[in-house]
């Protein structure tokens, strides 16, 4: 009979215990998978996501019909003519975005130590930046970081598309501009600031005012950029403050086509100062207590890859 003492009961159950058992139990999807889920859920397209992915379009499906038999549920309704995300597809999206981010930082981390940076930088921005030099900023990054790939975007809702796109990770960073509180999930930078000046037709009776008060605009018909973007909302905001009914007969979105329609007399436009001054067969008219601000939007719930750091280096110091 063995005289050795019998062995310690075990505490029952660490917390660290129990999560290396809960990794090890759990049926982790590989990042390949979320990868191709990311981008069919971004196309809503199988076609459009396996040509962007440079695969056939059977090796796209059975990625994802495998990463539902993983996570036991349907990620997207499907028929002959549309792709739709379902609940557990929308749910899965900002997370599969972060988990993709963090593979890509911590990717990035390591070449860091080597080689330099590397990898994607993706960025939004708006048609706009006033006096911020986006492609000398660009030029610059390249310049010091010809191993990353820049990829930049103009997305048709303007800034409200812009902020959504950073909460959810479709984007590094983008250039926009919130006229309140970022939404949730959402850091800004201010850039820069500069005023929101109206535009007219030369025979128009405010041509020549040096500044007049947002009430004297009354009655005019508004030329205007679609809702979401930012000097849309900054502007909407103003009038109805002030109580000033603004009927908006065309809405746009090129400046070009905006100042067209002013200039043959279709109505009026506000315009940052910057692209104001750019265009011709218009007149000016400062307008008081009216401006913009262009701002710089990160993700408030991570930390930046490095190459969103070394991007916003370049930009911050062209602050004006």
């Amino acid at each position: 009979m063995s005289n050795d003492p019998p062995p310690e009961p075990h505490a029952a159950g660490s917390k660290g215990q129990e999560r290396r058992d809960d990794l090890t139990a759990l049926q982790l999807p590989n990042l390949e998978s979320l990868r191709k889920f990311v981008v069919v859920a971004e196309e809503l397209s199988f076609t459009r996501a396996s040509l962007r992915l440079h695969v056939v379009q059977s090796g796209v499906s059975s990625a994802v019909a495998a990463l539902e038999r993983e996570l036991g549920a349907r990620l997207f309704d499907r028929d002959r003519h549309s792709v739709a995300l379902t609940e557990a597809g929308r749910a899965l999206l900002p997370e599969a975005r972060a988990a993709l981010a963090a593979a890509r930082a911590a990717a990035e981390a390591v070449a860091e130590t080597s080689a330099g940076l590397r990898g994607t930088l993706s960025v939004g921005m708006m048609i706009s930046t006033g006096p911020v030099d986006v492609p000398a900023a660009l030029g610059r990054f390249h310049r010091s970081h010809p191993g990353v790939v820049v990829r930049l975007r103009v997305l048709p809702g303007g800034t409200a598309d812009l902020a959504r796109a950073v909460a959810d990770g479709a984007l590094d960073l983008a250039l926009l501009s919130l006229p309140g509180e970022p939404p949730a999930g959402v850091a800004v930078r201010r850039l820069a600031q500069e005023p929101l000046v109206l535009i007219c037709a030369p025979g128009h009776p405010l041509a020549g005012e040096g500044e007049v008060p947002l009430d004297a605009l009354g009655g005019e018909t508004f030329i205007d950029f679609p809702a979401g973007w930012g000097t849309r909302t900054i502007i909407d905001r103003a009038f109805a403050a002030a109580g000033i009914d603004r009927p908006v007969a065309f809405e746009v979105a090129y400046y070009t086509i905006a100042a067209g329609l002013v200039g043959h007399g279709l109505g009026v436009a506000f315009f940052p100062a910057s692209a104001a001054a750019e265009v011709e067969g218009v007149a000016q008219v400062a307008v008081a207590g009216l401006s913009w601000q262009i701002q710089v939007a990160t993700t408030a719930t991570r930390r930046p890859s490095a190459a969103a750091r070394a991007f916003l280096a370049e930009l911050l110091p062209s602050r004006r």
